[in-house]
């Protein structure tokens, strides 16, 4: 039962992200004139959780190469002065502006060591995510959200590219048994998202003038459980993490021209 209870609130909030998203798929790109930036960070409040790290219990020539013998989930980075890392800041609703100008780094993905590099994606909509493996080891990425995919990679450093058709959220997971991978993905209707850097700090460039919502999207960092799957290469049975719900922060911003605006948000394990 409570699996069936995390699985449905997780599923809703998918939705939720991606109806969210959806309304501004008829973004138009236009000349921004005085346009302004939105700056800020991410901080962390309060005691730092204990974090907890999971077995590497596959192929640990390839995945553990050091014996550390776990694996950080990297579901919760905080920098040396508080900041929080890998929090996804875009605005809210937007119908024109810039050109797409998504960090390079977050377009595509590597599986490196039995981990997902980076661990948090933006791709454009209606562009296509490259993926590669680095590993000599079969992994098969699996999606679930605003797209659905199920593509295995056998050999290393072979390209496999698919379209993001669809605005929203996409969870991204490991079926081939290394059940501790795991990565986040933003399929974003305009360029106006990115990523706060290990200090917690987040800039967006070339807004239009206006009055705008901002979201701070952190995807959650407790493990609630664990869920039974399958390893199809080995046909066992094996236990994936069970992560709490993303934390979700909004506020109100005026953006003048040729002007800054400064928006800081605050985390906290409450």
């Amino acid at each position: 039962m409570f699996r069936r209870a995390v699985f449905a609130i997780s599923a809703g909030l998918l939705l939720t992200v991606a109806s969210g998203t959806a309304q501004d798929s008829d973004y138009r790109v236009v000349s921004v004139a005085n346009g302004g930036t939105i700056k800020g960070t991410v901080k962390w409040s309060g005691p730092e959780p204990h974090l907890s790290s999971f077995p590497i219990t596959k192929d640990p020539q390839i995945c553990d190469p050091d014996s550390h013998k776990t694996r950080d989930l990297e579901r919760l980075i905080i920098g040396p002065q508080g900041g929080v890392a890998n929090t996804v800041v875009f605005i809210k609703s937007i119908s024109s502006g810039k050109a797409f100008d998504l960090p390079p780094e977050r377009r595509s993905l590597d599986q490196h060591l039995c981990r997902y590099e980076p661990h948090i994606l933006l791709v454009a909509e209606r562009t296509a995510l490259q993926m590669k493996s680095s590993d000599a080891t079969l992994h098969t990425i699996h999606m679930d959200g605003a797209a659905t995919y199920n593509l295995p990679f056998p050999f290393p450093n072979q390209t496999v590219s698919r379209d993001m058709n669809t605005p929203g959220l996409v969870n991204l997971k490991c079926n081939g048994g290394h059940v501790w991978m795991n990565a986040e993905m933003f399929v974003a209707p305009h360029p106006y998202y990115t990523v706060t850097d290990e200090s917690g700090a987040f800039q967006l460039t070339d807004v239009p003038p206006g009055n705008y919502e901002i979201v701070a999207w952190h995807e959650g960092w407790q493990v609630l459980g664990r869920r039974a799957t399958f390893d199809v290469l080995t046909e066992k049975r094996v236990e994936r993490p069970i992560f709490s719900e993303p934390r979700t922060l909004e506020k109100q911003v005026s953006v003048g021209e040729n002007a800054t605006a400064v928006v800081n948000f605050v985390i906290s394990s409450k």
